[in-house]
């Protein structure tokens, strides 16, 4: 049995590949291999692994991702982003053993892979939409600031334990003020991580190669490492990656889970927006269900070859598409450049030095951070800027894994409160504007007597019904007039469930008791639909729903012969 055709866009592509197209692919798919080899290597570093399963986490993922993944020009690969999650679940439980942060670091792609891809056939593309600006600001500025912390030992060439951020910078100053520092080292990395910065926006020279090509041939020409201790690279393992099946102890693996969601959720957030702003660029479909698929794919067969969790690049997707990539046989080209790479000149790097690599990771976390934005968050509304700062502060003081979760949790309040304690409002007839307003935009407007026009702005469910039969309770018992009917505005009501229906059953029940009607206007049929299913609509009765406020004003007036004259009616007579 085989998957449908739409599960494998990379087949779809291939069927339609024009040849004008190969040429554009095989010339960028080479200039990005130049570009992933160092970027690969420096994130295994910063997740605290062998460099060379960077290698590995790039060679599969891309491979993958060129025949599950919808989008035809996104370059998948280790990121900066992930790294402080990677390491806060390897570092402690690795102790130092390379070969156990390994299979710690690749049942995490699996784990994240198949939360991903189930997630996707599930059609949960729309998770990440939950998560709103100011979270994703707040925690991935915190991850920022945790990547830079991790790398600054190895750019002075030194190592600490990892104790948390702020932990972590109190070792680093006591580290530098016993003399540890390799300051010949240091002065590479620095120098490494000017060069990218100044490049960053060249579209002629690529910075992170030019930057660590020069590293690596001062250290090579001068023989640093052996004349200064400048920590280096050394020779990589010959050979391609090998399927292994991770295994691990029972007692690590609820923290292996955690990361590996974590991941899924940072990487599917990152990979749908870069998604759609290609999308939108090269005028294809978004389809964020086939991404998770897609996404999830590489992350699972990257966990089987010895690599480490993946995402999306938003910095290596632009050398692509600047190098003139077409579809994703620029990504294959590029695995198959480093794969040939590992196997005939494995040592070409081996004088790479670690500050180059810190640098580069210091470079691309300075390019996570959001703060021009923040301003404007603020003056618009202060308390999303402080959810912000929660988040990053969440991220940064308890680690990567805990104020993510922070973060969802943050976001899932807003979600509830938003909906538990949404807006509502007492309408009135403002004199010279069309329609029923609220009254505290329109103090001066008119209420008809012995009417109450009460506007719910939030679908009404279990969480809020309470809050829904308080403010109707209220409004009535503030009309000026005695009340006989209560009208519900509710065109902003999009679904209601049983704890709602068995609420406003209540709530009729006892406002028939004090003389009240309780009416509807402007209700949504699939909403009524489900009025009809859970009987209310029948209790109520159908002469309780009008299609608009006007009608139910009306209606209104003629049954409880009320005499009142409306601004317009007045401007009709005189006309």
């Amino acid at each position: 049995m085989s998957l449908p055709c739409h599960w494998l866009p990379g087949i779809d592509t291939v069927r339609h590949y024009q040849l004008a197209w190969l040429r554009h692919d095989i010339f960028a798919g080479l200039v990005l291999a130049t570009m992933l080899v160092p970027v690969g290597i420096a994130y295994a570093a910063a997740s605290g692994l062998p460099g060379i399963h960077g290698l590995y986490a790039t060679i599969i993922p891309l491979l993958a991702y060129a025949i599950f993944g919808p989008s035809r020009i996104i370059v998948l690969g280790p990121d900066s982003a992930l790294a402080a999650v990677i390491l806060g679940v390897v570092a402690p439980l690795s102790g130092g053993d390379a070969a156990r942060a390994v299979t710690l670091a690749a049942l995490m792609a699996l784990v994240s892979g198949a939360v991903l891809i189930l997630a996707g056939i599930a059609r949960l593309g729309f998770v990440t939409e939950l998560l709103s600006k100011p979270i994703r600001y707040g925690y991935m500025n915190g991850i920022a600031v945790t990547v830079l912390i991790s790398q600054l030992p190895k750019l002075f060439g030194f190592s600490i334990g990892d104790q948390g951020p702020l932990r972590d910078l109190w070792a680093i100053a006591g580290s530098i003020g016993d003399g540890k520092s390799n300051w010949v080292g240091f002065a590479i990395g620095l120098g490494t991580l000017i060069v990218i910065l100044l490049l960053k926006d060249s579209k002629r020279l690529p910075g992170i190669l030019v930057a660590v090509v020069g590293a690596t041939l001062v250290v090579a020409a001068l023989d640093l490492g052996n004349r200064y201790g400048v920590k280096v690279l050394g020779p990589l393992p010959q050979g391609l990656p090998a399927l292994s099946i991770p295994w691990i102890a029972y007692n690590d693996l609820i923290s292996v889970l955690a990361g590996g969601c974590a991941i899924a959720l940072i990487s599917f957030a990152d990979t749908s927006v870069l998604s759609r702003t290609y999308a939108a660029r090269l005028g294809d479909k978004v389809d964020p269900n086939q991404e998770m698929v897609g996404l999830g794919v590489a992350n699972l067969a990257t966990g089987f070859f010895q690599g480490f969790p993946i995402s999306s690049s938003s910095s290596r997707t632009p050398v692509a598409e600047a190098a003139g990539a077409r579809t994703q046989l620029t990504s294959v080209v590029g695995a198959l450049a480093i794969a040939l790479l590992l196997m005939v000149a494995p040592n070409l790097l081996q004088h790479l030095p670690n500050a180059a690599l810190a640098a580069v990771v210091i470079a691309a976390a300075i390019g996570l951070i959001e703060v021009d934005d923040l301003p404007r968050i603020y003056r618009i509304q202060r308390w999303e800027f402080w959810l912000t700062m929660l988040c990053f502060v969440g991220v940064a003081v308890l680690g990567a894994i805990p104020g993510i979760g922070l973060a969802i949790a943050v976001a899932i309040l807003e979600f509830l409160w938003d909906g538990w304690r949404p807006h509502s409002a007492v309408m009135g007839r403002p004199h010279g504007v069309e329609g029923y307003h609220d009254l505290k935009r329109y103090p001066d407007a008119r209420l008809v007597p012995g009417l109450v026009l009460f506007r719910w702005d939030a679908p009404l469910f279990f969480a809020n019904a309470e809050f829904f039969r308080e403010r109707i309770l209220d409004a009535i018992a503030k009309s000026p007039t005695p009340v006989r009917w209560l009208v519900v505005a509710a065109e902003p009501v999009t679904s209601v469930d049983v704890t709602a229906c068995d609420t406003v059953a209540e709530l009729d029940e006892a406002l028939h008791a004090r003389g009240i009607e309780l009416c509807f206007a402007e209700l949504k049929d699939p909403v009524k639909d489900k009025l009809k299913r859970f009987g209310l609509y029948a209790q109520l009765g159908e002469a309780d729903f009008f299609p608009t406020i006007e009608s139910a004003v009306s209606t209104y007036l003629k049954v409880n012969n009320v005499e009142w004259e409306d601004w317009e009616d007045r401007v009709e007579a005189n006309a």
